[in-house]
C-alpha cells in the first residue's frame, strides 16, 4: 500500500505538466500500428476502439490521480486507430507489373532524384492495356532531358518504363512501398523519349495556380541567380529543389548544412519572426495606432498571415506543414497572451501534425524538428528560470547562437546518425558561422525580393541573399573537403531511437527527481546501438547484387549495377566506401564470381552469359542469379522467381536464411495486395 500510496503522490505532483506528453502516447500508438508485419483486420481495430472507449469511461470515474494512466492508455488506441484510419484513406490502386508503353498525365510536381536527373510526378493518368480502376492516382518519371520546360497543370505524354514502388533493400530497411502509399504514388520509373505537351496548362484547381506561381516564382530567381546559388535561394523560397546540383548536395550534408534546404520551422520561425518584429517596430512608431490598438497582436496577426502565405508558395510539403503549425501555435499564444515558447506550444504543435499526417512520426524530418524544438525550450527555459547569466547584454545574441547550435545539434545528431548513417564533425562549426546569415540577411532580403517584385526591383533582395547563399555554400564545400569532416555509424535496431526518445522525453517532461530515469534509458540505447549487428549476407530482390561481411568491410559482387542498393547496403553498415571499392573486396571477375562466407560458398551469376557457365551445384553452395537458372544439385538458390516472392533477403555466415523483406502483408506490400 505504501508503494501505491507513493506512487499516486508522484502522480499528483504532475498533474499541470501533463499536456506535453499527449503527443507521446498518441505517437506511441501510430508507432504500434506500424510495428506488426500483418495488418490489423477490421475486428482487430474494432476492438482497439472498444478498448479506448471503455478506458474514456474509466478516466472519467477514477480518481484524478490514476486518470492520467488511463488517459494515456486512450491516447496510445487513439494514435494506433488514426494511423489506420489515414491508411485507409489514402488507399490507391499501385501498379503490380512492369509498365511500358504511353503514359499521359497532368503535371502537379517537379523535383530531382537522387541521382540529379529530373522527376516530374503526374497524376489523373492513363496508360495502355490497364483498365481504368487499376490505374494509378499518381505516377512519378525520372526525365532524360535535363531541360525540359513542362506547364504544371499542363497535361503531357511520353514513352516510359514504370514498376511499382520498391520495397526494403534489405530486410528491416526503410520501406519506400510504404512510403509511396501515402503519397498515393502507385508506379515509379523514367522514359528516354521527349516528354510532349499534349494540352495547355489547367490551372483551374488551387493547388496548380500555387504550383504555377511556384514555378514561375523559381525560375525567376534562377534567371537572376544562375547555378547553385539560384537553386538554393528557390529551394529556401519556393521549396523547389530542382536547381541544386548533386555536388552541392553532398558538400551542404556533410558539413550538417543540408537542413537549410528545406523549409522548415528554422525558415518559418525567422520569417515570422522578421515580419512580427517588422509590424510591430513600424506600428509601433505611429503614435495614433500605437496608442489606440493591440499593437503586439496586429503583428502577430500580420506574421501569421505571412506563414500562410509561405505555406502556400512552398508546396505545403509534411516539413513546411508542421513548421507553420509550431508558428501557428506560437503565434496564437502571443494574440491570447500565453508564453509562446513553451513545451505546452511545442506538444500542440506535434500533436496538430500527428492528427493531420500520422505517418509522418516515422520521418527524420518529424523526428529531428521537435528533438531540437523541445530540447530548446527546455534548455533556454531552464536557463531562465535558474537566472543563468550569458554574459554581458551585447554578448546575448553571440552566446544565445552558440547555445541553440549546440543544444539543436546535440539533439539531432542521433537521429540523423540513424536514418542518414552519418556524422558530420564540424557541423556545429559550420552551423555557427552560417545559420546567423539565414535571420539577417537572407530570409530579410527575400521579404524585400518579395515587396519589390511589383514594380520590378526584386532583384535587389536576390542579390542580397546571393551574398548569404554564396557564403553559406563557400562554408559547406570547404567544411566537406577537411580530411574526416563526415564519420560513418551503422544503422541501429528498430528500438534504439524509440528508447532513446522515450529516455530524452522523460528528462525534459517529468517533473522533480523521477526525470533522473530517462538517463539509464539513454544509456541503454545507446549501448544496444554500439552492440548493433550487421547482416553477414544480403541478397537484393533482383538478385543483380550481393554482398558479404568480410575483415574489410562488405564485398559486393559487381563495381557497377544496383548502384542505389550498394549505396544504402554501405550506408546501413556504417562504411564510408563507394561501390568499386567494396567490389575490389570480392576475389575474381566474370560473370560467375565465388566468395568462401564460413562453411558455404556464395556463387552470384550475371547474365544469361553466366547462367549458361553454371549446370550444377553442391549442398555446401548458395547461388544467387539475377536470370532464370536451370540447375541441377542440392544447393541452396534465390532467382528471380524466387526472389520476386521473397524480397530482398539476409543469411547467417553458415548460409541459414535469417530475414526476409516480403513477409509483410500490409496495405502497402504486394503481397497483400495480390491477397485482396
Amino acid at each position: 500500500m505504501r508503494v501505491l500510496a507513493r506512487i499516486e503522490r508522484g502522480l499528483l505532483e504532475q498533474r499541470g505538466h501533463l499536456f506535453p506528453w499527449v503527443p507521446v502516447f498518441l505517437g506511441i500508438g501510430i508507432g504500434f500500428y506500424f510495428l506488426p508485419r500483418q495488418e490489423p483486420g477490421t475486428w482487430g481495430v474494432a476492438f482497439v476502439a472498444c478498448v479506448a472507449l471503455v478506458l474514456a469511461v474509466l478516466a472519467r470515474r477514477v480518481s484524478a490521480a490514476w486518470s492520467p494512466l488511463l488517459w494515456a492508455l486512450v491516447l496510445v488506441n487513439s494514435g494506433f486507430l488514426l494511423a489506420a484510419g489515414r491508411a485507409h484513406y489514402v488507399s490507391a490502386p499501385v501498379l503490380d507489373w512492369r509498365y511500358y508503353g504511353p503514359v499521359e498525365g497532368r503535371v502537379i510536381a517537379l523535383d530531382r532524384s537522387a541521382s540529379d536527373r529530373l522527376r516530374v510526378t503526374l497524376d489523373q493518368v492513363r496508360m495502355d492495356r490497364i483498365a481504368a480502376d487499376e490505374v494509378p492516382d499518381q505516377v512519378r518519371i525520372s526525365l532524360s532531358d535535363d531541360t525540359a520546360q513542362l506547364p504544371p497543370g499542363g497535361r503531357v505524354m511520353t514513352m516510359a518504363h514504370l514498376a511499382p514502388p520498391q520495397g526494403p533493400v534489405e530486410p528491416g530497411g526503410f520501406d519506400f512501398r510504404r512510403h509511396a502509399w501515402f503519397q498515393r504514388l502507385g508506379a515509379i520509373g523514367y522514359t528516354r523519349t521527349p516528354m510532349l505537351v499534349a494540352a495547355p496548362a489547367d490551372t483551374s484547381a488551387f493547388r496548380l495556380r500555387l504550383l504555377a506561381v511556384r514555378t514561375a516564382a523559381s525560375d525567376r530567381i534562377r534567371e537572376q541567380l544562375p547555378g547553385d546559388v539560384g537553386g538554393f535561394a528557390a529551394a529556401v523560397t519556393t521549396g523547389d529543389r530542382s536547381g541544386v546540383s548533386q555536388s552541392a548536395l553532398m558538400a551542404l550534408r556533410a558539413s550538417n548544412l543540408a537542413h537549410l534546404l528545406a523549409i522548415s520551422g528554422l525558415h518559418m520561425g525567422l520569417l515570422a519572426g522578421f515580419v512580427f518584429a517588422a509590424l510591430r517596430v513600424g506600428l509601433s512608431l505611429i503614435p495614433s495606432l500605437a496608442l489606440r490598438l493591440p499593437v503586439r497582436k496586429l503583428a502577430a496577426i500580420g506574421a501569421l498571415l505571412v506563414a500562410a502565405g509561405y505555406l502556400a508558395l512552398s508546396g505545403g510539403n509534411v516539413a513546411t506543414q508542421r513548421a507553420f503549425v509550431m508558428v501557428a501555435v506560437m503565434l496564437g499564444a502571443v494574440l491570447v497572451d500565453r508564453r509562446a515558447l513553451s513545451l505546452r506550444a511545442v506538444a500542440a504543435a506535434a500533436t496538430g501534425v500527428l492528427l493531420l499526417r500520422p505517418e509522418a512520426l516515422l520521418g527524420p524530418g518529424f523526428q529531428m524538428s521537435f528533438a531540437a524544438t523541445v530540447a530548446l525550450v527546455a534548455v533556454f527555459g531552464w536557463i531562465r528560470d535558474a537566472e543563468i547569466s550569458l554574459g554581458p547584454r551585447w554578448l546575448h545574441p553571440v552566446a544565445g547562437l552558440v547555445v541553440s547550435s549546440a543544444v539543436a545539434g546535440l539533439a539531432t545528431a542521433p537521429v540523423a546518425a540513424a536514418h542518414f548513417n552519418t556524422i558530420a564533425h564540424f557541423g556545429l562549426l559550420a552551423n555557427l558561422v552560417s545559420v546567423p546569415l539565414m535571420g539577417l540577411l537572407i530570409i530579410p532580403a527575400a521579404v524585400l525580393a518579395l515587396v519589390l517584385a511589383p514594380v520590378s526591383l526584386d532583384w535587389i533582395g536576390l542579390k542580397l541573399m546571393e551574398l548569404g547563399l554564396s557564403w553559406i555554400l563557400g562554408v559547406a564545400h570547404w567544411t566537406a573537403s577537411i580530411e574526416g569532416a563526415q564519420g560513418f555509424v551503422a544503422r541501429p535496431g528498430p528500438e534504439v531511437l524509440p528508447l532513446l526518445a522515450l529516455g530524452g522525453l522523460s528528462v525534459v517532461l517529468w517533473r522533480g527527481r523521477l526525470r533522473l530515469a530517462g538517463v539509464p534509458i539513454m544509456a541503454a540505447a545507446l549501448v544496444i546501438w554500439s552492440l548493433t549487428e550487421r547482416p553477414d549476407i544480403l541478397v537484393a530482390d533482383t538478385g543483380g547484387l550481393v554482398g558479404i561481411m568480410t575483415p574489410e568491410g562488405r564485398a559486393l559482387s559487381k563495381p557497377r549495377g544496383s548502384g542505389f542498393i550498394a549505396e544504402v547496403w554501405l550506408e546501413n553498415d556504417g562504411d564510408g566506401a563507394d561501390q568499386p571499392t567494396a567490389a575490389a573486396r570480392w576475389p575474381g571477375e566474370g560473370n560467375v564470381r565465388r566468395i568462401q562466407s564460413g562453411a558455404v560458398q556464395i556463387v552470384h551469376v550475371t547474365g544469361k552469359r553466366g547462367a549458361q557457365q553454371l549446370t550444377g551445384c553442391t549442398k555446401t553452395e548458395i547461388v544467387i542469379s539475377s536470370v532464370p537458372l536451370d540447375l541441377i544439385g542440392p544447393c541452396m538458390v534465390f532467382d528471380p522467381a524466387s526472389l520476386s516472392r521473397s524480397g530482398a533477403v539476409s543469411l547467417s555466415q553458415d548460409g541459414k536464411l535469417s530475414a526476409i523483406a516480403g513477409q509483410e502483408r500490409r496495405l502497402w506490400s504486394p503481397a497483400a495486395q495480390r491477397d485482396q
